[in-house]
């Protein structure tokens, strides 16, 4: 569903007019916040297979740290494979890092471990690899990549849309103080319905994320 569409939703099960643009007025504008409220806490939930992303960097001869390119500091990392050595590349901390960067002479080869180094300027996550690249490595970031905010009337919502009405609904009647039948609680837990509902079926995609194992 498109932003628009969403706050559309909402505002006809508040017996609201519907509006032609999100900002139309200072209500639908209202609506809007709760729709983007909303969709944080869902895409927060659980990782959604319409999350799933892989992001590619390219390394260079000599350079350790990169971007992760459209991450915005808003990723979960599910693995991540050099593609050109064919290995999985291992996490390690940043004291880890700071060991054999800074108190031993650092190796040079196909990087095999990473870490987190904060962000660069476009807001974007950045990464440490070890070994330092001694060359051209494609490396595959598989990940979670959680959405901005809709902004755009056209902005298209990527997670299911019921978990997210219904919260935006259950946040528009704690506001209002009445709807005229349902009680705030009761929309509440209405919404927390829908999203179990949403990640079960979801979940179906992925059971083996549902299995714990010993390491």
């Amino acid at each position: 569903m498109t932003y628009l569409e969403l706050v559309n939703a909402v505002l006809r099960r508040l017996r609201e007019t519907e509006v032609s643009t999100v900002s139309e007025n200072a209500y639908s504008a209202l609506i809007g916040d709760f729709i983007n409220d909303s969709k944080g806490r869902i895409e927060n939930s659980w990782d959604w297979s319409a999350l799933r992303t892989t992001l590619s960097v390219a390394t260079s001869t000599g350079v350790f740290n990169y971007a992760l390119t459209g991450s915005q500091n808003n990723i979960k990392i599910l693995d991540v494979i050099n593609d050109t050595s064919n290995f999985f590349m291992v996490y390690k901390t940043s004291s880890w890092m700071n060991n054999v960067f800074l108190n031993s002479e650092p190796a040079s080869s196909s990087p095999l471990y990473y870490s987190f180094n904060g962000v660069n300027s476009n807001g974007d996550t950045l990464v440490d690899l070890y070994p330092i690249p001694n060359g051209a490595y494609d490396l595959r970031f598989n990940s979670i990549l959680r959405t901005p905010d809709l902004v755009q009337d056209t902005d298209i919502l990527t997670v299911p849309s019921r978990p997210v009405i219904h919260a935006a609904l259950a946040l528009a009647a704690r506001e209002r103080g009445e709807t005229g039948g349902t009680s705030t609680p009761e929309y509440f837990a209405m919404a927390e319905t829908y999203l179990s509902d949403a990640i079960a079926l979801d979940a179906n995609r992925h059971p083996e994320e549902l299995i714990f194992r010993e390491v």
